[in-house]
């Protein structure tokens, strides 16, 4: 592995002690009583907080709302090294996370070569099938519950690895364009009585059966 410099993050541990401290007996009773589900609803929500900084904050947005998710890690990897049968710690989460970059990265870390981007995402997915040989379809470990959007790009990636290409019969040149043209669908939908959303998961999951068959 490569010479890596590490620094102390003072701050990053007093965060950490603080979670500890409203956790422990004597602390705060609604922290103490929290789960990795009842907790779900809020890491959903600070994620979205995050993207919407992201988009159209200002520094002071974006700094708040990383806290806010980087809080999420740290208090489901606190309530983790207290279940019974889960028993790991953050200090687990960042050397697994660790060691998963080194592996994903061989061209800085090792001896694999990737001078372009895409020759990146290319090792990347060699890898993940090295780390995960239980996948057998393009479509293990995709999340349904992924807004739909995201759902169909990412299905269409995959549907493209084993030659399947959904038709396509709009063209738009911009993202301004585009932006355009799916509002106007979803109000078309909405003008019709009909479920957009719905109507996408649909095609999506008729998309994922194609995939299936294919392969």
């Amino acid at each position: 592995m490569a010479d890596i410099e590490v620094h102390p993050h003072p701050q990053l541990d007093e965060l950490i002690a603080t979670l500890e401290y409203l956790r422990a007996p004597g602390g705060c009773a609604w922290d103490a009583e929290q789960t990795h589900e009842s907790l779900v609803r809020y890491l959903v929500e600070e994620t979205y907080e995050l993207v919407d900084a992201i988009e159209s904050g200002s520094r002071d947005d974006l700094l708040e709302e990383l806290g806010d998710v980087l809080y999420q890690v740290i208090f489901h990897s606190d309530l983790a090294a207290h279940t019974p049968g889960e028993e790991f710690t953050l200090e687990d989460v960042a050397a697994h996370m660790t060691a998963k970059m080194v592996g994903r990265h061989p061209h800085v870390f090792g001896d694999a070569a990737a001078a372009t981007a895409g020759e990146v995402v290319d090792l990347w997915e060699i890898q993940k099938k090295v780390e995960k040989p239980q996948r057998t379809s393009v479509l293990d470990g995709i999340p349904q519950a992924m807004p739909s959007l995201l759902l169909a790009e990412k299905l269409l990636g995959r549907a493209e690895k084993v030659g399947v290409h959904p038709t396509t019969t709009a063209t738009v040149t911009n993202e301004d364009e585009l932006g355009a043209l799916l509002l106007s669908l979803v109000a078309g939908a909405r003008a019709n009585g009909l479920d957009a959303e719905r109507a996408l998961r649909s095609t999506l999951r008729t998309l994922q059966d194609d995939i299936r068959a294919k392969e």
